[in-house]
């Protein structure tokens, strides 16, 4: 490829019909490999992935990939000669045009410009110089060399613009609007220089462009002003002269330009002083002129604005009104024509105004007579812009002129009746509203936002108009110049349609990669006070319902975000134990045969089940009902307690939802389907980016006909601590509000108190109450087991049916329920209580769980648990399939068809392979689960943290620890939360190298994971015989101790406190729900919903799309809703940005382009070597397990007690507290919050007291 190289003046870079000049080699080796299409950013060394972008984008055929300029539209020769030749505007000294000015406005000026037949030449500032308006002239220049002037003062500076219009054969300047537009002393050298000024005479910009000669001007005329100064003023001593006189408020205004710079009002005379410095400082920077003037304020008055148009051969019209009363800090937002509630007699008295002050100065061109007009009707005029406005398009909308080509040929020398133009020619054809769509934040207060636009997708239609210079996808939003993006003017034949059509404009628009101002206009267009178009000029001021944010979803350029983040990173969803298998797929839904073989339309409603007998009759009489039903009915916990046992709870709301409808029919008599609740509450948050209650809203929807059973941990709900009894209460409620039937209330302890309390929650939230007695030890051999024996069951039984449950559950986490200590369990209970529910749950930990569920059914248990076959067995539930076979025929078949579990089996078995990198790989039973008593989901968890920290080859020692750490806790019954108890303590004991007997003997010393400290403190309740002393006293120390039912003494939570602070934090889009998981899980919930934030919501992202990257040209189609599909394809990787640690990844989105940009986690800062501790030195505290620094609670220099903690450190949901080894006083602090400490590291030094020495 040939460039030739343009002539070029001094200091000018010229950029004539968009060729960019020489570009070398090298250069061309630097460019980016999509070229145009993806970015305009160089890169630096060119590497190995660049070659194969480059061969990439040959294969797309991006032959000429190195002139940015081939994104734009180049003026075409042989059009721009035919319009050339045509024109009756282009003579010898008037062919070209320099347009002084940037963005919108020269784009505006250059279009009509060649319409008209004229050549064109734009100017830029070295900051401007990827600007559009750039390429859309004919030719192009820098203004200086760069660092000669500011970014705005390159547009200022006079001299050198006249220079390159002389230097270039420029015969016209158009300043546009802003910048030189108003400066008299400009035009007047355009015009010495023998170049025509597109604009009013330098007399009449002296004259109207000073306001406070233009007042002068509307006195002589008779047309009523506002009270103001008669002259400029330069002090604020003569502001305060004139408050003397007048009174407050007052508007301090620049004599010179406009757009509501240089203004402010004052009406508190302390804030006089101040506001004369910020107005002339502001009117200096933004015109080259900080003369000011003050008039009195008006309260709430309309601003109206007339466009003129003088010939400066006499001749005047107006082109009728706009409305510019929407406004904000005196710059206009919205701006509308014609006025829709101005009484006719005042528009009429306001155009005759106009006109009779035009025609007094004989004016020439384009300009606008500003009015105010006071809540009485009467008006006042304030100035005339000597230019043209950013509004003019309302005019040209509802009156079809053109008014640049309108300037321009005056500019030529026509007069208007040369034109034929009178005014009883003009008149308004419909309405017409202009949105100025900017790159700010209304939340914050308009902010300026700068940045990138990653996406830029525009309106169009009928009656639909953009005007703009900055809108394109790739474009650079800097903070030079003003936040304007892009103009949009919407008509109509009545001002609702008009009004209809910006909003829907609005709604069609997609910018992304920087703040707007859209949401604002959103809101602002549907407000019932704009509706009517009585507006004021403090409108938006007075109007704060206006700044309540709207959150766009953003959701192809966030999913987009995640998906380039696991292609870099890797999927970062702990508890894989490995990578993904490769190549997967969703799994294929299988069909469902009836039992004539025939298949089964799952789409269709689903037969009634039992939840259609509890919402006809009510809990009561549901369970009754299960009570007189002949066989044997399940629950499947496939969607619960079996992946949680299995996959660390990583099972996705997406998977479950795709064999729902299936499910409905396949086990439509089931009992209930278990899947809500306990450790899948926090899990969905905190690990699968996923929201509960969307889960379980979704599931309900698509099945209506079966119960839905959650675990519900009494007092503590669903979390692992205690909360205020409103808590509970509002959790209970909203859950069965959402499509919980069945709550399985039950105790980590079997405390009474806490179980009471679940229990009325339930009750009050009409929900079917299953209370739940939670199982350990072996009632079949009472002289191993003595604390839990079989009265012990059956008194507890005793006082919950007391409490008028609905079903008894029994909760055998462990699998510690043998066949005969079924028969004997169950039998005493339904002996001594014969009309009453019992629904059996186990784990096949020990390989005898479907042996125990028919012993039980037997025994006369009404509900077992079971789960699918190939999400069953070990530390799962049973095998439904197994189980049902060996029921059927008998007096307790449970009446499932060997069909619907063969299609669900089919399902799972391709789920369990999709979440093989979840699965710890317990391959077999394990009957030493009766010696360590783990319960299953805690059996597969605790391996997996075990591995984590480092202790996976010291497995059996961890099971030893488990039991060990039981016995010092006083033998519990293991639920969660309590298990996790016991799990910590046994992490510990190993991490450590402790056995029972040094714990009891160092216990004063040591520094105990925080859930053993809490729960020796009472705060999970009290254990069946009491906490174990002197241990549990040596463990807490001075820590307080809690007598009692934990939640009893707690304070109720203030949820309106809690609404106000989520919605500080993170809008208004905060539901009740929301509140409920931010007071049960206060850091998940913020995590969960900056997460959101960051990649929008994730639950409809197909899995293997969820946990594996995609590869090089992999599309991957993604439903987000109904009749809503994104087609994403993954186009290549960018190298490493070594200065940000960053990629970019290119993508197709629908097919278009897509780059996004996403931090490298494997570049990671050097590592710090930490000190070790040690050991026997009582000054040093060391880090007593691996884990991360979440809180340091001391400082150098601070007194410390022995025991009194120094810092937490956390691992795998479990916290633990660091306490100070002697007292004394703190030396150094080693950590910091946020870093990576390894067990023995040196965490702090003590200056040990004497008595510690």
């Amino acid at each position: 490829m040939v460039y030739s190289k343009p002539a070029q003046t001094p200091h000018h870079r010229h950029h004539g019909h968009g060729i960019y000049g020489d570009v070398s080699d090298a250069a061309e080796e630097e460019l980016n490999f999509d070229y145009s299409k993806y970015s305009f950013k160089r890169l630096g060394t060119p590497s190995a992935s660049h070659d194969n972008l480059r061969d990439l984008a040959k294969l797309e055929g991006q032959k000429n990939y190195y002139s940015v300029e081939n994104r734009f539209h180049l003026p075409n020769e042989e059009g721009l000669k035919h319009l050339q030749a045509t024109s009756d505007v282009v003579a010898p000294r008037f062919h070209k045009l320099l347009v002084a000015n940037r963005g919108e406005i020269a784009m505006r000026i250059i279009r009509t410009a060649h319409e008209v037949g004229l050549k064109t030449v734009a100017i830029y500032a070295h900051e401007d110089r990827l600007s559009m308006h750039r390429y859309k002239a004919d030719e192009s220049y820098e203004i200086a060399p760069e660092g000669k002037h500011t970014p705005v003062g390159a547009y200022l500076a006079q001299d050198d613009i006249i220079a390159i219009a002389k230097a270039h054969n420029c015969d016209i300047i158009h300043p546009g609007y802003g910048f030189l537009s108003e400066n008299a002393e400009f035009a007047r050298k355009v015009e010495e220089a023998g170049i025509k000024w597109v604009g009013p005479t330098p007399d009449i910009i002296d004259r109207l462009g000073d306001k406070v000669k233009a007042r002068q001007i509307a006195i002589e005329c008779n047309v009523p002003v506002v009270p103001g100064t008669k002259d400029p003023i330069s002090s604020a001593a003569q502001a305060e002269a004139f408050v003397a006189e007048h009174g407050l408020p007052i508007i301090i205004k620049a004599a010179m330009g406009g757009g509501g710079r240089g203004m402010r009002v004052v009406r508190e005379l302390s804030e006089l002083a101040t506001a004369f410095e910020r107005a002339t400082s502001e009117a200096k920077a933004a015109f080259g002129d900080g003369t000011v003037f003050i008039e009195r304020f008006l309260d709430k008055p309309k601003h109206i604005e007339v466009q003129l148009l003088g010939d400066g051969q006499g001749g005047v019209i107006h082109l009728f009104e706009r409305d510019c009363s929407v406004q904000r800090r005196h710059q206009k937002v919205v701006e509308f024509g014609p006025a829709v509630s101005l009484p006719s007699a005042t528009r009429q008295a306001i155009l005759n105004d106009a006109v009779k002050i035009a025609r007094h100065v004989n004016y020439r061109n384009a300009g606008t007579a500003e009015f105010l007009v006071d809540p009485q009707g009467r008006h006042y005029f304030i100035e005339i812009n000597p230019r043209i406005q950013v509004e003019h398009t309302v005019t040209e909308e509802i009156t079809g002129f053109d008014i640049v080509s309108l300037q321009l040929k005056i500019a030529r020398g026509f007069s208007l009746e040369g034109m034929g133009l009178s005014q009883d020619k003009v008149s308004v054809r419909g309405f017409a509203i202009q949105c100025r769509v900017t790159t700010e934040d209304p939340s914050a207060n308009f902010q300026p936002d700068t940045g990138k636009i990653d996406v830029y997708r525009s309106p169009g239609g009928q009656g639909v108009r953009l005007d703009g210079a900055a809108g394109f996808t790739g474009s650079i939003i800097t903070p030079h110049y003003d936040s304007l993006l892009v103009k949009l003017t919407c008509s109509g034949n009545t001002f609702e349609k008009a009004r209809r059509r910006t909003l829907a404009s609005l709604v069609e628009f997609r910018i992304r990669g920087v703040k707007t101002n859209m949401w604002f206009l959103l809101r602002l267009l549907s407000h019932p006070t704009f509706i009517t178009g009585d507006c004021w000029t403090t409108f938006i001021d007075d109007t704060p319902s206006l700044f309540t944010p709207t959150r766009f979803l953003n959701r192809g350029s966030k999913l987009m975000a995640y998906l380039g983040d696991v292609i870099v990173n890797g999927c970062q969803i702990q508890g894989k134990i490995s990578d993904p298998l490769p190549n997967l797929e969703e799994p294929a839904i299988p069909t469902l045969y009836n039992d004539d073989g025939l298949p089964v339309d799952v789409t269709t409603t689903p037969p009634s089940g039992w939840r259609q007998v509890l919402l006809r009759e009510g809990p009561k009489a549901f369970a009754q009902a299960v009570r007189r039903h002949k066989g044997a009915l399940i629950m499947d916990t496939t969607w619960r307690d079996a992946h949680q046992s299995l996959l660390a709870t990583r099972l996705r709301t997406h998977d479950m939802a795709r064999i729902a409808e299936t499910t409905a029919h396949a086990l439509a008599n089931a009992f209930a389907l278990e899947m809500w609740g306990g450790a899948t509450f926090d899990v969905a948050m905190r690990f699968l980016h996923e929201d509960p209650w969307d889960r379980l809203a979704t599931l309900r929807k698509l099945v209506p006909n079966i119960p839905f059973q959650m675990l519900l941990r009494g007092a503590n709900a669903v979390g692992y601590t205690s909360y205020p009894d409103n808590v509970v209460y509002e959790f209970c409620k909203k859950a069965r509000q959402y499509g919980v039937d069945v709550f399985r209330v039950f105790d980590s302890l079997n405390y009474v108190e806490n179980l009471k309390l679940g229990i009325e929650a339930v009750r009050a939230a009409n929900g079917v109450i299953e209370a739940t007695i939670c199982y350990t030890g072996d009632v079949s051999n009472p002289k191993k087991h003595t604390k839990y024996s079989l009265e012990y069951y059956l008194d507890l039984v005793d006082q919950l049916v007391a409490l008028d449950i609905h079903i008894l559950g029994i909760k055998d986490m462990a699998g510690l329920l043998k066949p005969q200590a079924a028969r004997l369990l169950i039998g005493a209970i339904r002996e001594r209580h014969p009309d009453l529910p019992i629904h059996v749950h186990t784990h096949d930990t020990a390989g005898t769980g479907v042996a125990s569920m028919a012993a039980a059914a037997a025994a006369g248990a009404d509900i077992v648990d079971v789960a699918i076959d190939s999400m069953s067995g070990v530390t799962s539930q049973p095998c439904m399939g197994a189980l049902v076979a060996a029921l059927q025929g008998s007096l307790i078949d449970t009446g499932i068809s060997e069909n619907s579990i063969d299609c669900l089996n089919s399902y799972w078995e391709q789920v369990r392979l999709l979440y093989a990198c979840f699965d710890p790989g317990v391959k077999a039973a394990d009957t030493s689960v009766y010696q360590h008593e783990m319960p299953g989901g805690q059996y597969t968890n605790l391996l997996f943290q075990a591995q984590s920290l480092g202790l996976g080859s010291r497995w059996n020692e961890v099971k030893k620890a488990y039991a060990d750490a039981n016995k010092l806790c006083g033998d519990l019954v293991k639920v969660t939360p309590s298990s996790k108890v016991v799990g910590d303590f046994a992490q510990f004991l190993v991490s450590n190298h402790l056995t029972v007997e040094e714990v009891i003997e160092r216990a004063s010393e040591l520094s105990f994971p925080k859930s053993v400290i809490e729960f020796f403190q009472g705060y999970l309740g009290h254990p069946v015989g009491g906490f174990p002393e002197p241990l549990r006293s040596m463990i807490i120390k001075d820590a307080p101790r809690i007598e009692g039912r934990p939640g009893a003494s707690m304070p109720p939570l203030d949820f309106a406190k809690l609404r106000k602070e989520l919605e500080d934090t993170w809008g208004h889009q905060i539901r009740d729900v929301d509140v409920i998981s931010a007071a049960l899980y206060p850091q998940v919930f913020d995590d969960y919903m900056a997460q959101r934030e960051k990649f929008s919501d994730l639950s409809f992202l197909p899995t293997p799309y969820f946990i594996s990257p995609l590869q090089v040209n992999q599309e991957a189609q993604v439903q987000l809703e109904v009749g809503k599909t994104l087609y994403l394809k993954y186009v290549a990787t960018g190298p490493l940005d070594i200065s940000t640690g960053r990629r970019e990844v290119y993508f197709e989105l629908n097919g278009e382009p897509r780059v996004v940009n996403v931090v490298d986690n494997s570049i990671q800062p050097e590592i710090k070597t930490r000190v070790k501790a040690s050991p026997n030195d009582k000054s040093q505290v060391a880090a007593p397990m691996s884990g991360s620094v979440v809180e340091v609670k001391v400082s150098p220099g601070e007194d410390v007690k022995s025991g009194q903690p120094v810092v937490v450190l956390s691992a795998m949901k479990m916290e633990l507290v660091v306490n100070a080894t002697a007292s004394g006083n703190i030396g150094t602090v080693d950590v910091s919050v946020g870093e990576q400490v390894e067990a023995g590291d040196l965490i702090c030094t003590i200056a040990l007291a004497p008595e510690a020495k």
